[in-house]
């Protein structure tokens, strides 16, 4: 492990953060966040943080799903700052990074917009989630209603996935990587990144994915006339 991811899980993480606004897309501590970087603007977020820290923040724009997002979306006050982890380029000048999870950050100020750089930078503040530094010791309560919620979910939105591997996960793994890979809408996102914890993020995983189960159950009863 290098000396800077040392650094950063001591708490070291930048007040000046360099953003990249996602609808859709959460990262949360200690989840792994494939991205692949296309745009120039992004670009130049990637080769300017991997001379600085390789630290950036994924945040969400608020009620615009728009792509691009453009650079005077509103963003939520919340997002998680990750550590570059893995980095390749393409031959045709794309980058495909992981993005590993540090901790949540809270929006205080957004800078002025840099043209010659393109990406958007905020005053970050992280004192709110200090725990996020530490493996989350919190259990999920009803695991078992949790996985049953899943298979029901996976099936309705067609998702493969290696089901012992799944089962037989520790709960903040099998946790953050569901709230990560299941295709909730932004807001829903946004809400699980804001769960305090590993306990409330199950509790709130569960009825989404419950409900979901439930509307697909609706949908595929004939009506009756």
């Amino acid at each position: 492990m290098s000396s800077n991811l040392h650094a950063v899980e001591a708490g070291e993480l930048p007040d000046v953060l360099a953003v990249f606004p996602l609808p859709g897309a959460l990262l949360l501590p200690r989840g792994r966040l494939p991205l692949n970087i296309f745009e120039p603007r992004y670009l130049n977020l990637v080769v300017d943080t991997l001379g600085t820290g390789r630290v950036f923040g994924m945040v969400q724009p608020r009620g615009t799903e728009v792509h691009p997002v453009p650079d005077d979306a509103q963003l939520y006050d919340t997002g998680c700052a990750g550590r570059i982890s893995t980095f390749s380029e393409t031959g045709d000048g794309r980058f495909f990074i992981t993005l590993t999870g540090i901790s949540r950050f809270r929006i205080t100020g957004e800078l002025d917009l840099d043209p010659a750089r393109g990406y958007r930078r905020v005053a970050a503040r992280y004192q709110a989630f200090a725990t996020d530094l530490q493996e989350d010791p919190g259990t999920v309560a009803d695991r078992d209603r949790l996985l049953a919620a899943v298979e029901i979910y996976f099936q309705l939105k067609g998702i493969e996935v290696d089901w012992s591997a799944l089962k037989d996960a520790d709960d903040e793994p099998l946790v953050t990587s569901l709230a990560m890979i299941c295709p909730f809408e932004p807001r829903e996102k946004q809400a699980l990144l804001e769960c305090d914890g590993v306990a409330a993020r199950a509790v709130l995983l569960t009825t989404l994915m419950e409900m979901a189960g439930h509307e697909g159950a609706a949908d595929a009863t004939p009506a009756r006339h």
